[in-house]
């Protein structure tokens, strides 16, 4: 068995993929801000990172187009190591939110212009069609999700997009997507300190419709895109060293153990932090241990070198 089917499996409509996956938002950089210093990352060495992944058994990757920094772009890499890989990989992209070549995101992107997001992804991936594509609702200018999903469902019916997903959503948008069409996936903000999609009900609503959920920011939290820091959370520090495992593989582990529906996406460019991330899947947490990280967190100290 892979290191990344450890944690078992699960479908994205006819997708079966491990729960371990890999998300692409660092692949170029620090996430979405690029490389703060404009230093591009060495392409053999993303590649590299990648078939590594897959070597260990992922075989689910998220990426966005407007996941790019000077002079590389997340797609552009994966393409180029899909392209040398004789396996299968479900890739799983997102449109709505949207930059322009100077990095500048786009705001209130409208239903008709989805289509050339759906193209502009497949032409980067290498690809005729697109395996799962979220709408990321943040930055429609728009609460309801209706048209844009529509516009989606018909790219769909028309084989340009195989499955589809939603992100950074409301429990109310799920609904509202499924009257139009299935929907495999929801990715929203989650982890141990950020748990809305536990009070709003959006994690166990996943469970009941069968829709997997795959939360980003797991392990960096309320940090979102900033890089690495010392662990803050001595709840976490104290599991990590009873299992011998790091604190980001108690955080990824803690989100597993929210059910089966429940995916991993963590993304690094460092390929130790990976096999330490893709380790996770093995951790197996004990009821004390979940009640512990359950329970509300305490006041974080100031860190001392």
């Amino acid at each position: 068995m892979s290191a990344a089917a450890t944690a078992g499996t699960w479908r994205l409509g006819d997708l079966e993929v491990n729960r371990i996956g890999y998300g692409a938002m660092r692949l170029t950089g620090n996430g979405m801000l690029g490389n703060s210093d404009g230093t591009p990352i060495d392409r053999d060495a993303a590649v590299a990172l990648l078939h590594g992944a897959f070597e260990q058994g992922v075989n689910h990757i998220d990426t966005a187009a407007f996941y790019f920094s000077p002079l590389r772009s997340a797609n552009e890499l994966i393409n180029r190591a899909l392209s040398t890989w004789p396996g299968d990989v479900a890739v799983v992209t997102k449109v709505g939110p949207a930059r322009d070549v100077s990095g500048e995101w786009i705001a209130g992107v409208r239903p008709d212009q989805l289509r050339g997001q759906v193209e502009e992804n497949a032409r980067q991936l290498g690809r005729d069609h697109l395996d799962v594509v979220n709408l990321r609702a943040g930055g429609l200018g728009t609460d309801s999700v209706a048209e844009h999903f529509g516009a989606l469902a018909e790219l769909r019916e028309a084989g340009l997009i195989r499955h589809l997903g939603l992100s950074a959503v409301r429990p109310e948008h799920v609904a509202e997507a499924r009257t139009i069409a299935p929907v495999v996936c929801v990715q929203n903000a989650y982890g141990l300190d950020w748990r809305r999609a536990d009070e709003n009900g959006l994690v166990d609503l996943c469970a009941e419709l069968g829709i997997a959920f795959v939360p980003f920011f797991a392990v960096s939290g309320r940090r979102r895109e900033a890089a690495a820091s010392r662990e803050g959370d001595a709840r976490v520090r104290s599991v990590a060293r009873a299992h011998g495992a790091t604190p980001a593989q108690v955080r990824i582990a803690w989100t597993l153990h929210r059910g089966p529906h429940v995916l991993a996406i963590p993304g690094t460019a460092n390929p130790a932090h990976l096999t330490e991330n893709i380790a996770a899947g093995r951790l197996r947490l004990t009821a004390e241990e979940l009640s512990l990280l359950d329970g509300p967190a305490p006041q974080p100290r100031p860190l001392t070198r």
